[in-house]
């Protein structure tokens, strides 16, 4: 019950209740103070310890007290309002001064009389840069982010020279002290130039990646502000200028770079498409694609731009705020962050394009490692509350075999999202994390890496991403081990899992037609590819062609 402000006026009541025990009649009294503030079940658990009541009458003594607490406290509140009303008829309290703190009560706690949340600049931008790339401002907009990408690459171009240029010279520094090691030098004189040439590194690294993080910075801030402005002039139709400032300027993503972009090709990439109905009864249609190519080629914009590849550009930015996203799955290890392996490779391609519209790679990495936290020590608090009851109820669980991990790691079969909309033809990246197990030609489907594309798959059907791209081999790159049986084995059980889950999602989802591209490394034969090809068919049910033919 809500305790009255100020003075309380309690009043005591006696509970009675009356029951037999064999040949005697009991008879139990009670005083209570209304309000009653207690909990029931408290006062109940008292009464029976205290009086020693029998337990065969417990059920029937707190059904009765239960019933007396809520008979006798709505007396209360009706005692209690009948004398408010008498204050009031007797012009004790403001009339005004109830009805105004009763309106402002009702305006504050209901819907339809608060005020409107303002929107935020983030939803405003997106509103705006939807309409405008959708509009004949879409090719001003892209060529605006090809120039800030083109003035961040010649930036990271030069970092990379001059970071050379210092491992260069380290390296003839280092080759002379090693000349001289037991002559006039000994190991501490080579470990002190090591540590000088690694803080070298360090400040010329650090130097150029504040550097790079102000320029990406100022660059996002007019990039925003201008597209803004853009929107603003456009809704004034008497202004002759906008059409100036909107005017296409081909030379900077039209053919120019066409002949520039042959020579960025890499090895030649392998696709095949297929079209399959998945379902008993209600049958969806899916477009499946086998690609050879390397995983980063999907995130990484190309300075010399062909006319293909300007059009993955646009079609990027249009689905940006649709129903339309496209996801990549990035087989990553258990540490959430950017300093190893693939991962370093891909925040070095995110960071060579301006993010407009989402934060840094390395700033969302940073909320993903403080959520890992916070989940890891929440279950680490359950764990050791089940491992102490398991103690107390007599359980035989060995202590030692409830293993601490380092709780800012994740498992594998876990995964964290990152958003963008600087890469070519991702929205959303899946960072999935695998282990060493992948590698060997055993796992099942029960296997930790599976199961976490069947959590993808569901994330996708939730939030509106209707491609996604899959390690069709759960590797990134081949090894020695990975022979043709290897492959084939892999190949075929992600293909039956993924149908699986697919197959799942009209439950999910009630059935969207979406497009899954299974991705095989670059270094794969054609032999082997094409093995994998015929062997799609084999397990979807792939759509066949109608021959109509005349009757005659």
């Amino acid at each position: 019950m809500r305790k009255n402000k100020g003075k309380t006026n309690t009043i005591e009541k006696e509970f009675v209740f009356e029951f037999k025990a064999g040949e005697n009649h009991c008879v139990l009294k009670v005083p209570l103070q209304f309000p009653f503030n207690e909990h029931v079940s408290d006062l109940h658990g008292r009464i029976m310890l205290l009086h020693k009541i029998p337990c065969f009458v417990e059920n029937d003594l707190k059904n009765r007290l239960v019933s007396f607490i809520e008979r006798e406290t709505l007396v209360d509140y009706d005692r209690e309002a009948e004398a408010a009303l008498q204050r009031l008829t007797n012009g004790e309290v403001d009339i005004n001064k109830v009805t105004n703190s009763w309106a402002k009560a009702y305006s504050e706690t209901t819907l339809e009389h608060a005020c409107p949340e303002e929107p935020s600049w983030d939803e405003d931008f997106a509103s705006v840069y939807h309409e405008l790339i959708h509009s004949p401002a879409s090719e001003t907009l892209l060529n605006l982010e090809h120039s800030y990408f083109v003035s961040v690459s010649e930036l990271i171009s030069e970092r990379d020279m001059e970071l050379k240029k210092l491992q260069e010279r380290q390296a003839v520094e280092m080759d002379k002290v090693m000349q001289e090691l037991g002559k006039t030098l000994c190991d501490q004189d080579v470990n002190t130039v090591a540590a000088q040439h690694f803080d070298a590194q360090q400040v010329l690294e650090n130097k150029w990646a504040s550097e790079l993080k102000q320029v990406t910075g100022i660059q996002k801030q007019e990039y925003q502000e201008w597209v803004m402005k853009l929107h603003r002039d456009l809704q004034n139709p008497n202004n002759s200028t906008i059409n100036e400032e909107i005017k296409v300027q081909p030379g900077q993503l039209g053919e120019a770079g066409e002949a520039g972009a042959r020579l960025f090709e890499e090895q030649r990439q392998l696709e095949e498409s297929f079209t399959i109905h998945l379902g008993a009864q209600l049958k969806t249609m899916h477009n499946l694609r086998l690609m050879r190519s390397d995983v980063l080629d999907f995130c990484k914009h190309r300075r010399h731009s062909s006319s293909g590849v300007k059009l993955r550009r646009l079609q990027t930015a249009l689905s940006l705020y649709s129903t339309s996203l496209c996801g990549l799955v990035l087989l990553v290890d258990n540490r959430v962050n950017s300093y190893s392996g693939i991962k370093r490779d891909f925040a070095t391609v995110s960071r060579e394009c301006t993010d407009f519209h989402f934060p840094r790679v390395d700033e969302q990495l940073d909320i993903i490692q403080q959520v890992v936290l916070y989940a890891r020590a929440h279950y680490n608090e359950m764990r050791y509350t089940f491992f102490h009851d398991a103690q107390t109820n007599g359980g035989s669980e060995d202590k030692n075999k409830i293993i601490d991990r380092n709780s800012s790691n994740i498992l594998p079969g876990e995964f964290y999202i990152t958003r963008h909309s600087n890469l070519s033809e991702v929205h959303i990246v899946f960072h999935l994390c695998v282990d060493d197990n992948v590698r060997s030609g055993n796992i099942t489907a029960r296997d930790p890496a599976i199961m976490g594309l069947r959590n993808i798959l569901k994330v996708c059907c939730t939030h509106d991403i209707t491609t996604i791209t899959i390690p069709l081999l759960l590797v990134h790159d081949m090894s020695e081990e990975m022979t043709i049986p290897w492959c084939l084995k892999r190949a075929e059980l992600v293909f039956k899992c993924v149908k699986g889950f697919m197959m799942e999602m009209a439950s999910w989802d009630g059935g969207i037609s979406r497009t899954v591209q299974f991705l095989v490394p670059q270094s794969i034969s054609e032999e082997m590819f094409y093995q994998l090809s015929n062997m799609l068919p084999q397990i979807f049910r792939v759509s066949s062609t109608l021959t109509l033919t005349s009757k005659r």
